[in-house]
């Protein structure tokens, strides 16, 4: 693991939620708001907590084993487990865990995308190949 990418996972783990959550909030102004929030990055895991502007109750979404895999030039990411508190949610992110989505390298992404998969690298999954 190079020296950047242990600077980069310290800063993360030690970002405060509070900090993340007031940046989102000003992002989701006038959409809703993010009410709860955790992420470990060790542990491949993140909890989101939304309350939708209008909504009575708040939309929960955990996410574990998320990853970026380099194949050459192509990278992809993948999610193994997605679940939320909401059915129609659910239903639509039991469709997209366990498949590898390639990412769209675009001019913006493309300095960042090597040190991003160095980050966020799978080490060993089985997956299903989304076409």
């Amino acid at each position: 693991m190079s020296f950047k990418i242990s600077l980069t996972k310290t800063v993360i783990k030690w970002t405060p939620n509070k900090l993340v959550s007031w940046i989102a909030n000003i992002v989701l102004k006038d959409i809703g708001a993010l009410t709860g929030f955790s992420f470990d990055l060790e542990m491949r895991k993140v909890y989101l907590q939304i309350q939708l502007v209008g909504e009575s109750e708040t939309i929960d979404v955990w996410l574990e084993g998320f990853g970026i895999i380099s194949d050459g030039d192509d990278y992809k990411v993948i999610i193994k487990q997605a679940e939320s508190n909401r059915i129609w949610l659910s239903n639509i992110l039991s469709r997209v865990v366990n498949k590898e989505w390639k990412i769209p390298l675009t001019s913006q992404m493309a300095p960042y995308i090597e040190f991003m998969a160095e980050l966020l690298e799978v080490e060993s999954m089985t997956v299903e190949e989304n076409n």
